[in-house]
């Protein structure tokens, strides 16, 4: 990493026109902004970021996403980041079709409409239209980039399943019981049509809640705190930020 880094250090006046807007860097120091710099530019030497559709992809864009996605190893280590390669960004949202068998095994094509999407061992995909707003318009609960590299972390496991590898010291059980409850609260609140603090697209499955609840720990920290205080706990642990603000 020092050998890149020497090589291909992002130019200061460059990093600093960047990420001096990007909502969710404000109130990290010097310090952690010079690290976050020097993750920076590991990331676009190591992963490529490509447009799809026509899109020409900028040196201030490639900052952009990659800064944002990582803030969330800011303080773990870059083998978070291991067994892909590529991010592919598009003009805005595109569409992407799964085949789903049902009951009777048949096989239907589902087309979803899609911001981002992050596969097991494959490419992330993003919307540039979602990246751009959320980068610079802070919404509580919202960052694309922010959920779609929660994913990464998640499948590191090689399964997403809202468990991704815990740090040394960190208790299972302790995890497991602050996220299972809060998930399930979540999904009790939302079969019965009552409104909740966090997006109701959590209650899809686990990986969903803990790429939604990344998302509010780095743009909503405070809310997230009190509205779920022992989430909030476990991940200050995992990522290793208090975030609160």
């Amino acid at each position: 990493m020092r050998r890149v880094l020497r090589r291909n250090r992002i130019p200061l006046a460059l990093w600093h026109k960047v990420t001096r807007r990007l909502s969710v860097l404000q109130g990290l120091d010097a310090v952690q902004m010079a690290r976050l710099r020097e993750l920076t530019t590991w990331f676009l030497h190591n992963k490529s970021i490509n447009g799809a559709h026509g899109l020409n992809v900028t040196m201030p864009m490639r900052i952009i996403v990659a800064a944002q996605a990582c803030l969330l190893i800011l303080n773990l280590d870059i083998d978070y980041f291991d067994n892909w390669v590529e991010v592919i960004l598009y003009p805005g949202a595109f569409i992407v079709v799964h085949e789903q068998r049902d009951e009777n095994g048949l096989v239907n094509n589902d087309a979803n409409v899609l911001s981002g999407e992050s596969w097991l061992r494959g490419p992330v995909i993003l919307s540039w239209d979602d990246v751009e707003r959320d980068s610079y318009a802070s919404r509580a609960g919202h960052n694309v980039v922010i959920h779609e590299f929660a994913h990464k972390l998640d499948g590191l496991n090689n399964r997403t399943n809202g468990l991704p590898p815990l740090r040394g010291g960190m208790k299972l059980q302790d995890w497991a019981a602050a996220l299972n409850t809060a998930y399930e609260t979540l999904c009790r609140q939302v079969e019965a049509g009552e409104s909740t603090v966090i997006n109701s697209y959590a209650a899809t499955n686990p990986a969903e809640y803990f790429a939604v609840i990344s998302e509010y720990f780095f743009t909503a920290p405070a809310l997230l705190e009190e509205c779920c205080p022992a989430v909030h706990k476990q991940l200050a642990l995992f990522y290793r930020q208090p975030r609160l603000r």
